[in-house]
């Protein structure tokens, strides 16, 4: 049950707090601001309410009321005198709740009205086919009367021809001999008896063919019945039916009543209809046809508006145009753009939206988005791959985690009885490392990450392709602000952390410290009652080595981890660079399968067959399983850090997968461009000129090139913007310098290098390039170049102040002050205020400035002098003139 607090409630209903907490107390509920208020106390105020204003009790309301108002546009005149008059008609119709005994009787009143209709349908029924039965005997009748004289005709023509023809008998038969009398009776009674044969013979034809007649009239009727039958069973049902276009019982009543009206007027209309077609049916066939289509015509049904909008589940792709868009939720383009103006969009029919946006404006819309990915294409080369062979155990993923300078790559150099740490350049990890070490225990993949706070990125990726996070802090330093954030990525990825106290060798280490700080983020030791493993160490001596990968074995026997060790491989790609003699180099880290040289792979945006493997020591290899890093050759581009890997069968479509990802990464990206011109349009109208320092970005590996993006962004303010017009992964060509020279930008390159005609082009456009190899000085020097594009600040600093102790009057300087220094110094040129009473009544310079009869340039403290304030002769006995100069500040980020 929803509740809201007294003041919302205040404020929804348009009345004051006190006003609503007196209403409550007079229905017996006792309220104060900031209560909260249910449903039912709601109803109980409400009931009251209605009570006090002579109302029945009931929250129910008694009427409704449905208002419509159309438009129109009339021409009035005609020729250049024409004019356009708005005419407005307004509708209203009020449907009004009846009470109990108003409901009784008016159900009374519909069945004894449907009663009474009912006796008169049967009784206008009754009269009709009264009406039929005298009409079709009074028809019979004239037909029976017509065929009987037609009769008596035709058997009195026939008697008289008899007659005639017997007279003529009897004549030739007297002039006949008694041979040829007896000859003529002869064929006279052979004619006779072929005629009866005939008739005989005819009449029983006759009444064959009436009893088949009979026959098909009979079947001819029956199925007649039946389908005239069914015909009346399936009406009677429509009818039982009760279809409403609404839920309001009101307004179901007020459909019945409309349809009950027009059943009626039906009716009537038919009833004339029939009664002329009877009186003119001797009109031709084609008027009949005429007046039949015209009649049908008025039986089909209209069109009904929906009482209510419809909600429709529109589908959403990662883009999809504003035309499409309206389409979809079947309203009009300029509908959707007059919406997303209202919205703050500026948009076409034919921009393209990205999913985001697209989602909040069918919201907005009433709709319900369905969010799609159309990877149909994808999904097909995915499925197509044969992950054959039995689950084996495999090494654990370790990711070595913490903060900056507290000895993480040294730990683990000692592990791996390198020197890495010593040819990083700054002494700190500015990229993530992947090793695998055979160890006494078994093999170990380690993934070392970046401490800086700008490889954030590196770390949550790093986090989320292990297994076992070890955490190094040291024991000198505590707990610091990337090593709670590595603590957060491990409990975000859901992988089990082991504390590693490092430099415990040193004699200010306090690992107690640390266990205090780290218990504070919720990582408890075993030793305190929880469930992490907090082992020292030391990165020098080799202190608690041999106990930090046992405690990672045995957390990987916990987890049981298992892969399948054949079958095509997948992974996860770790860090990636443009090498200028190899071409793009990824290195993955193989999760399942077995990955081999030749086979084809999809690393996100980019595909390519794989042309040559190498571990990290630079040896090649032909194949690796699960938990190995490998830097693989051959990919179409430098895919970016963190994709995943895939081995697909066709190398055909694996382009085609790529091309269409890389289609769509497109079109998103230029959706946001576009969003974001458009949100920011306004904005930069309203601030001005905004200073750009704009960079182009140089890298050596993708992962770098991210973070140092990211932490530029982020120096960013109101005033001066970082704008990366271009970055990359390899070395500067002439491509970055032009561009640069172009923009005006500078070039900043970190570890990697110009190119020789890249060389001779900064010389010739006078290029700012700069190298880097550390990401603090990179930071710092973009941070100061931006402070030098900072406007700067002027701030007033009094340096003299002098009170007034006469006046005199000079014919040509006017009033002059003669004055005592009180504090600091008095300049000639320095502008002055005068105060009466610390109040400034005049702001400006000095005329003149003179000590005796001289001229002087300045007046110190506990000294006379004259001043001539520059035109303003009201200064008086006791005013105090104020000297100040304007210093500028220079601002810094």
């Amino acid at each position: 049950m929803e509740e809201v607090t007294l003041e919302k409630l205040a404020k929804d209903v348009g009345t004051t707090v006190d006003r609503l907490v007196q209403q409550f107390a007079e229905a017996g509920m006792n309220k104060k601001a900031g209560d909260l208020v249910n449903e039912e106390e709601k109803q109980k105020l409400l009931a009251h309410l209605n009570r006090q204003h002579g109302g029945g009790g009931s929250s129910e309301p008694s009427k409704m009321t449905l208002k419509r108002k159309t438009k129109s546009t009339l021409s009035v005149g005609g020729g250049r005198d024409s004019k356009s008059v708005q005419v407005e008609v307004r509708k209203k119709r009020t449907y009004v709740k009846r009470s109990a005994a108003e409901e009784a009787e008016r159900e009374e009143q519909e069945r004894l009205a449907k009663e009474k209709e009912a006796e008169e349908a049967k009784r206008r029924e009754e009269e009709q086919k009264r009406e039929e039965e005298q009409r079709k005997e009074a028809k019979a009748k004239a037909e029976r009367e017509k065929a009987e004289k037609e009769k008596a005709e035709k058997e009195k023509a026939r008697k008289e021809k008899e007659k005639a023809r017997q007279k003529a008998e009897a004549e030739k038969r007297a002039a006949m001999t008694p041979e040829e009398r007896e000859a003529a009776d002869k064929a006279k009674e052979e004619a006779e008896k072929l005629r009866r044969q005939q008739e005989e013979e005819a009449r029983k034809k006759a009444e064959k063919e009436a009893e088949k007649q009979a026959e098909e009239a009979r079947k001819l009727a029956e199925e007649n019945a039946k389908r005239w039958e069914e015909e009346e069973k399936k009406r009677k049902q429509q009818e039982e039916e009760d279809v409403h276009f609404t839920t309001s019982s009101t307004a179901q009543e007020a459909e019945d009543a409309q349809d009950f009206d027009e059943e009626r007027k039906s009716r009537r209309r038919n009833k004339k209809r029939r009664r002329k077609d009877e009186e003119n049916e001797d009109a031709p066939r084609r008027e009949k046809r005429r007046k039949g289509a015209r009649r049908g015509a008025s039986l089909q049904q209209g069109f009904n508006k929906p009482a209510q909008p419809v909600e429709r589940e529109v589908k959403i792709g990662e883009t999809i145009t504003v035309g499409e868009l309206a389409n979809r939720m079947a309203v009009k383009a300029g509908d959707l753009i007059k919406t997303m103006m209202k919205m703050g969009e500026m948009v076409t029919i034919n921009q393209i939206l990205d999913q985001d946006t697209a989602a909040l404006v069918v919201e907005e819309l009433g709709h319900k988005p369905a969010l799609v990915k159309d990877n149909a294409l994808e999904e097909e080369v995915l499925s197509d791959r044969h992950e054959g062979g039995e689950e084996a155990p495999r090494a654990p993923v370790v990711t070595v985690m913490g903060h900056v300078d507290h000895g993480k790559t040294s730990l683990l150099d000692y592990i791996r009885k390198a020197k890495v740490a010593s040819g990083e350049a700054g002494g700190i990890t500015q990229h993530i490392g992947a090793y695998h070490v055979e160890t006494d225990q078994g093999m170990v993949t380690f993934l070392d990450t970046p401490g800086h706070a700008a490889f954030t990125s590196m770390r949550a990726r790093g986090a989320g392709a292990t297994d076992v996070v070890i955490l190094v802090v040291a024991a000198d330093d505590g707990v610091m602000p990337q090593t709670k954030e590595a603590v957060q990525h491990a409990k975000a990825a859901g992988v089990p952390l082991i504390v590693a106290i490092n430099k415990m060798d040193k004699e200010e280490a306090d690992p107690d410290r640390v266990k205090n700080e780290l218990s504070q983020l919720d990582v408890i030791p075993e030793d305190w009652g929880g469930d992490t493993m907090f082992i020292p160490v030391s990165a020098h001596s080799g202190l608690g080595i041999d106990e930090l990968l046992e405690g990672v074995l045995l957390q990987s026997e916990v987890l049981d981890l298992k892969a399948e060790k054949t079958g095509m491989a997948s992974g996860i790609v770790v860090e990636s660079r443009l090498d200028r003699g190899r071409g793009p180099v990824a290195t993955i880290l193989v999760q399942r399968g077995l990955l081999k040289q030749g086979d084809v792979v999809l690393c996100g945006l980019e595909y390519g067959k794989i042309r040559a493997m190498r571990d990290e020591n630079g040896q090649e290899i032909k194949e690796a399983g699960p938990s190995i890093p490998v830097e693989i050759l051959g990919l179409s581009g430098v895919p970016q850090a963190g994709d995943e890997a895939t081995v697909v069968k066709d190398e055909r479509k694996a382009r085609e997968v790529a091309n269409y990802r890389q289609g769509k990464y497109r079109e998103v990206k230029l959706a946001k461009q576009q969003k974001a011109k458009l949100e920011n349009m306004f904005a930069n109208m309203e601030e001005g000129d905004v200073s750009e320092l704009n960079i182009v970005l140089k890298s050596d590996v993708q992962g770098s090139l991210e973070a140092i993006s990211d932490a530029l962004t982020k120096l960013s303010t109101d005033e001066v913007k970082v704008n990366i017009i271009g970055s990359g992964v390899g070395g500067i060509t002439e491509t970055d310098i032009s561009l640069a020279s172009a923009s005006n930008a500078i070039v900043v390159g970190f570890n990697v290098r110009a190119e020789a005609a890249a060389r001779k082009l900064v010389e010739q456009e006078n290029v700012d390039l700069r190298y880097y190899s550390v990401i603090y000085d990179l930071i710092d020097e973009v941070k100061a170049a931006m402070s030098g594009m900072l406007q700067p600040e002027f701030k007033q600093e009094i340096i003299g102040l002098a009170e007034v102790r006469d006046v005199f009057k000079s014919p040509k300087l006017g009033a002059i002050a003669g004055c005592m220094v009180t504090e600091g110094i008095v300049k000639r040129s320095a502008p002055i205020r005068v105060l009466r009473d610390n109040v400034v009544i005049y702001e400006g310079e000095l005329e003149s400035l003179r000590r005796f009869k001289d001229d002087v340039q300045e007046v110190r403290n506990g000294m006379e002098c004259g001043i001539g304030v520059k035109n303003y002769n009201d200064v008086k006995e006791g005013d105090q003139i104020e000297v100040f100069e304007t210093v500028q500040v220079e601002r810094k980020l």
